[in-house]
């Protein structure tokens, strides 16, 4: 699908961004910054940057205009509850940042805020919202762990036939809280301990955020939802490094750049759905 397919031009929906970040991700931060500016066709509110304490994230929200968030207040509980790893390896940093941005609606002042990961650069205009539906970016394989999950967490099989788990998505504040409700419903207990208890944690990838929430929205409203193919493109190169030229040409054949340093990424399997 070619670039001019998107709104060419700043509609009136006015969004919010929430990215979570460490300091590992200011090589590619402000260029991820920079690209939301320039390509999502919608008016920015306000970008949010969800991280630990940090002097040199704080200076780059000054820099950028930005909103520093500490970590800390955004969920009741920190990393250090949470426990899923092996004497090999420990994903419970990356489980926290999912929680985090599920929590997103709690830190947004707008009906619909923005997710993107803090290594994912965005080099065509995109668009998030058209004719009263969300737009969702997908992709062809995804992780056999994130549907089991699924399945725990909401008592029946994750619907689409696409998988969501493409770097960015779209939220809508409502339609998440009433996500978690139904999670704390169905479990009991606050949905992020639901989420925990659910996970497979002998697994390295046993939750999906954009896998769960979308999924969700499938499941009872396909209707109001519009597919288009992510286009994504994993680079291992340093994203400062690439020069406008080489950008234009990557924009010619994909809509985003992911710059993955941690090589669980780069070893990830992946199953076709």
């Amino acid at each position: 699908m070619s670039a001019q397919s998107d709104e060419p031009q700043k509609g009136s929906l006015s969004i919010d961004v929430l990215i979570p970040a460490i300091e590992k991700d200011l090589a590619t931060l402000p260029l991820v910054i920079d690209s939301l500016r320039r390509h999502v066709q919608h008016r920015i509110a306000t970008i949010y940057i969800v991280s630990p304490q940090s002097t040199k994230l704080r200076r780059l929200c000054a820099n950028k205009k930005c909103t520093f968030i500490d970590e800390r207040t955004v969920l009741p509980i920190t990393k250090k509850h949470i426990r899923y790893g092996t004497t090999r390896w420990d994903r419970s940093g990356w489980l926290y940042q999912q929680l985090l941005k599920m929590n997103g609606d709690k830190i947004s002042k707008s009906s619909f805020f923005l997710v993107i990961d803090a290594d994912t650069i965005l080099i065509r205009p995109h668009t998030f919202r058209k004719d009263g539906k969300t737009i969702f970016y997908y992709r062809s394989w995804s992780q056999p762990e994130y549907f089991r999950t699924y399945r725990k967490l909401m008592g029946a099989k994750a619907p689409s036939p696409k998988s969501f788990v493409t770097h960015y998505m779209l939220f809508e504040k409502t339609r998440l809280a009433q996500l978690k409700q139904i999670i704390e419903t169905r479990h009991g207990e606050p949905w992020y301990n639901a989420i925990i208890q659910s996970i497979d944690r002998t697994k390295q990838f046993g939750f999906s955020e954009y896998e769960t929430y979308a999924n969700y929205l499938y499941s009872n409203q396909p209707s109001r939802m519009i597919l288009r193919k992510s286009l994504n493109k994993a680079l291992h190169s340093r994203a400062s490094s690439l020069s406008p030229k080489q950008l234009d040409l990557y924009a010619q054949s994909y809509r985003s750049l992911s710059f993955h340093q941690r090589k669980v990424y780069q070893l990830a399997p992946k199953t076709k759905i």
